[in-house]
């Protein structure tokens, strides 16, 4: 039966011997456990009860096992629903609310609480996955047959959904169809080279865009190999770096790179591409890469809505503090923000894309997908960017008010909420500032109600237990009063002025 992305994976599995992942210790899956492994898992979702169609929501810790049930998902018709394993016990409890999936997997660690939000949440089966091979659903998988008949979908079906930060409200869950996965795929695949003699380092999570998309699915395309790490460790990227190709990181990881001596061209000759993205890569960082190694970091942009959109070229000049050119496939207009009207090159406007990499719409929020499209299909993506005289699209800022740290996106009204609910909290307001590790790091300007003395450090162990880590704020400055404007609207941009030196720089 035909599957339309399972089946591309399948038509580049030229030899089954082949090494897929190899984990941090040694461990080996090849093409072969890989296609046997889905079928396991395939079956095991079919006898819990999950049906074409149905979501599996997912919180486990990066494994094997993690890619494995991804692409069972795949084969069962199912649409995969992965969350950041920073996501706490309350956040949960959103998303199994919205998506209503058939099952949620999480860690062996956290079934007890998990399993209370399933019951609140009306979802029926309750699963473990852990690191290695073990967990509940690992022992159902085994216990399976590896044959499976592979559920019919079509390009236009689903196969995952990934909630990301918006303009307003809570999470959406962007609708990523099985054409918008493959045909991003096959196209950086090509644009960038891969071949199946291809190793790629990976050490992203693989619970978003960056790390299972455009990592992963580029590899099986490809038929090449990832050596997994559990997360970035300068002293693991260094160990295998001899062994690897390729790497993909976000720019938090090339910081850190630069600031190691180990970081010189005799240890990155033999590597082919690094490739970063997910948030903006500071030219400092892109020129100081080049320097100690004499390569240069290929930048490129998407976002979880649409995978990637540009990419800087893998012949030609990597030019710092650009993203490349549209990608083959994808239109790229710049336009006036209110008017929705094409700008001149050179002038900054709304990015709009359109292409089959853009996702379908956001699930059950028909009127907020009609108005994040323009008429002729075009996605208003939010960023605000210009085209320069040579082609090149330029990431200025974001029209919508997103915060990204560490390659997250974090919705400041989320954790402004949080903190308003403090008492001794007047208002506060919650802004992204230039961050030499992470980008932007969040950070959150809180007035106290008269009377009262707010501690910075109180506030933030409270914000432990409600919000993931990577939202916490790295400061909390408290302030008299917030900058307003005459309709009495808080001024973001006078305080990211003001506090664009707080780390450093």
């Amino acid at each position: 039966m035909a599957n339309h992305l399972f089946d591309l994976v399948r038509l580049f599995d030229t030899d089954p011997t082949k090494t897929f992942i190899e984990t941090e210790d040694g461990t080996l899956f090849t093409y072969e456990d890989l296609f046997a492994a889905t079928g396991c898992f395939a079956n095991a979702l079919v006898a819990n009860g999950v049906k074409p169609g149905d979501r599996v929501a997912v919180q486990v810790e990066k494994s094997p096992g993690a890619i494995f049930l991804y692409l069972a998902c795949v084969r069962a018709g199912a649409v995969f629903l992965p969350l950041n394993t920073g996501y706490t016990l309350a956040e949960i409890e959103y998303f199994l609310s919205d998506a209503e999936p058939a099952m949620v997997v999480c860690d062996p660690s956290r079934r007890e609480g998990v399993a209370e939000v399933a019951a609140r949440t009306g979802v029926p089966a309750v699963e473990t996955l852990g690191r290695g091979k073990d967990g509940s659903l690992w022992q159902k998988a085994i216990a399976e047959q590896p044959v499976f008949d592979t559920v019919t979908r079509g390009a236009d079906d689903l196969a995952a959904i990934l909630y990301t930060s918006g303009t307003t409200g809570r999470s959406k869950g962007a609708m990523l169809t099985h054409d918008n996965l493959a045909s991003n795929a096959l196209t950086l695949k090509d644009y960038w080279h891969f071949t199946r003699d291809d190793v790629l380092l990976h050490a992203l999570p693989i619970f978003h865009t960056h790390g299972l998309f455009v990592a992963t699915n580029t590899i099986l395309m490809a038929g090449a190999t990832m050596l997994f790490l559990p997360k970035f460790d300068a002293d693991k990227v260094f160990e295998l770096l001899p062994r690897a190709t390729t790497m993909m990181g976000v720019p938090t990881f090339y910081v850190r790179l630069v600031q190691d001596k180990r970081l010189t061209a005799g240890a990155t000759r033999h590597m082919r591409l690094f490739i970063s993205g997910s948030a903006p890569l500071l030219a400092e960082t892109h020129r100081a890469f080049k320097e100690m190694t004499g390569q240069a970091i290929l930048e490129r942009y998407g976002m979880t809505e649409t995978n990637m959109n540009t990419s800087n070229p893998y012949d030609g000049a990597r030019v710092a503090g650009t993203v490349g050119f549209p990608l083959p496939g994808v239109d790229l207009r710049v336009t006036d923000p209110e008017t929705g009207t094409e700008v001149a090159k050179g002038e900054i406007g709304m990015i709009e894309v359109k292409g089959p990499n853009v996702f379908k719409g956001y699930w059950r929020m028909p009127e907020k997908t009609a108005a994040e499209f323009r008429g002729d299909g075009f996605f208003i993506t939010g960023d605000l960017g210009k085209i320069d005289a040579d082609g090149y699209v330029h990431i200025v800022g974001r029209g919508k008010d997103l915060v990204i740290s560490g390659g997250y996106n974090v919705y400041p009204k989320e954790v402004e909420t949080e903190i308003d609910g403090m008492v001794g909290v007047f208002e506060s307001a919650v802004i992204g500032v230039p961050h030499p590790d992470f980008g932007e790091g969040v950070t959150a300007v809180v007035v106290a109600t008269p009377g009262t003395r707010l501690d910075e450090g109180a506030i933030l162990a409270a914000l432990e237990t409600r919000l993931a880590k990577f939202k916490l704020p790295k400061r909390v400055i408290v302030v008299d009063d917030l900058p307003r404007n005459t309709m009495g609207k808080v001024q973001k941009n006078v305080l990211r002025e003001t506090y664009k030196g707080i780390y450093g720089g």
